[in-house]
């Protein structure tokens, strides 16, 4: 009995200096920190993903020429489910040089998973994957969805938590008015 109540101690302390010793040889400490959400005004977070061709898309690469609606989801959210069709008529309606949509899924399957789902429900706009929900850390999100329409200038202009109706005229408004600002020189 005695080398049972040891083992039930010492075999969790061992697994606990294991994880803990990992963690600090693998140098990810930076990034797996959160960050607090990015408030109105401030610097959007740049990051780069892979959309579902396996091509790599940059944020900041958008900086100075459109109205980034940035939205980060999951195919196992069910109010994603119910506001992703609303972001698809708003793509619709808006798309062209001052406007984009990135969608960025952080679904662990990946394309396993996103694909399919685009397809079901008819998604045109671009998904990206992020298959270790590292955006969630880098934009401070507490579930999904949650959106972030950042300005030509890379700063974030609006911040939703939880789904929305992107059919709203006072949403597409607010969109409208960020895209008829005029593009500008964005250093880098």
């Amino acid at each position: 009995m005695k080398n049972l109540l040891k083992a039930l101690f010492i075999i969790p302390v061992l697994i606990l200096l294991v994880v803990l010793l990992a963690g600090l040889f693998t140098g990810k400490e930076k990034s797996s920190k959160k960050h607090p959400r990015p408030t109105i005004g401030e610097p959007a977070r740049d990051f780069a993903y892979p959309d579902l061709e396996g091509n790599t898309v940059k944020l900041s690469d958008f900086f100075g020429k459109k109205v980034v609606f940035l939205n980060i989801w999951a195919t196992w959210c069910t109010s994603c489910r119910k506001e992703l069709p609303t972001v698809q008529k708003m793509y619709e309606k808006l798309k062209g040089e001052d406007f984009e949509v990135l969608a960025v899924s952080i679904d662990a399957l990946g394309r396993k998973a996103v694909e399919p789902f685009m397809k079901k429900y008819g998604l045109t706009f671009p998904a990206l994957l992020d298959t270790s929900g590292s955006i969630q850390l880098l934009y401070g999100t507490t579930g999904v969805p949650e959106t972030f329409i950042i300005d030509k200038n890379g700063k974030v202009a609006y911040v939703e938590i939880g789904a929305g109706d992107w059919t709203d005229p006072e949403k597409e408004a607010i969109v409208r008015s960020l895209m008829n600002e005029p593009d500008k020189e964005v250093v880098r």
